[in-house]
């Protein structure tokens, strides 16, 4: 094969992996504005165990017909980590869910963009890479446009805000037990084990705050939340499996786009001036994040 062929056939893969992350982002944005739906007619944590009531047994479905696929995804070497990884998800999910209630689709979405510079602050002690003054000071820029989304002292967004601020902080450390896991747990396994952790943790709340869902178009919603959760993540792990995360990244910001287009077309909702303002300040400290990463990597491999 010539150089000029094996760079189209590189090339083509990338594509393939920006084409799932962004198939991946859709699906996550339609699976926010389902459930910010649901939240008008059922409790958060109803609605959060449904989604993975749903992503458990669609997996279940689709790997017990095939014990070869089934026996290595329960397979784990690091079941204690895999149940820790599973719980933050899970918070992450619970604490969106009551966000999207409050706020609009737009706002969720620009603090959950904080995430990357989250888990640039926690790699050092949790992984051992550690960040230098540079992505030091990306991270404090992020958290000035998180400020600027929040607007703290205001009163109008500045309570509720906190539940996704808690929702993307425990994103970034699952995101980070992720990357732990990555090197020696099935892809498969990893998606099972958060869909059932979610569920078992879940269901002893819910005679407590269970209602029940009243009409199809509900039941509809619900079953579409969980498969959106489960084919979401899908492309997102092929969309890596095909190009690598310092690519896919910055796309990952495209959400916002569709969050916004959802919240208007969905809810009659137009971001505030501050959300976008602080979008573009949290975006731009996270693809400085990235690009210092891809500078900082051929040093450390000839350190």
């Amino acid at each position: 094969m010539s150089i000029a062929a094996m760079g189209d056939r590189a090339g083509d893969t990338r594509l393939h992996g920006i084409l799932m992350m962004l198939v991946a982002c859709t699906f996550f944005t339609v699976l926010d504005a389902v459930a910010k739906t649901l939240s008008h007619t059922l409790p958060p944590l109803e609605v959060a165990w449904f989604r993975y009531l749903v992503h458990m047994l669609l997996l279940v479905g689709l790997l017990a017909p095939r014990p070869a696929r089934l026996l290595p995804a329960l397979r784990t070497r690091r079941l204690g980590l895999q149940v820790l990884r599973g719980t933050f998800l899970l918070g992450s999910t619970v604490f969106n869910f009551i966000a999207l209630h409050h706020l609009q689709l737009a706002e969720t979405t620009s603090i959950n963009f904080a995430g990357p510079l989250v888990i640039t602050a926690l790699a050092g002690p949790m992984l051992g890479e550690w960040a230098d003054r540079r992505r030091w000071m990306a991270v404090a820029a992020g958290f000035v446009g998180v400020m600027i989304v929040v607007q703290p002292g205001s009163g109008a967004l500045a309570f509720e805000a906190v539940y996704s601020v808690a929702a993307m902080a425990c994103n970034a450390v699952y995101v980070i037990l992720t990357r732990r896991l990555a090197p020696t747990e099935n892809s498969m396994g990893l998606l099972l084990y958060s869909a059932v952790v979610g569920t078992v943790l879940l269901t002893p709340a819910m005679p407590a705050v269970w209602v029940t869902p009243v009409d199809l178009t509900t039941w509809g919603l619900i079953v579409a939340l969980g498969a959106l959760g489960a084919i979401g993540h899908f492309f997102l792990i092929r969309g890596h499996a095909y190009a690598p995360a310092s690519l896919l990244a910055p796309f990952g910001y495209s959400q916002i786009i569709g969050a916004i287009a959802a919240g208007y077309l969905v809810f009659n909702q137009l971001p505030h001036t501050s959300t976008i303002l602080g979008s573009v300040v949290i975006v731009c400290s996270g693809l400085y994040i990235l690009k210092r990463e891809d500078v900082m990597r051929p040093r450390r491999r000839r350190a």
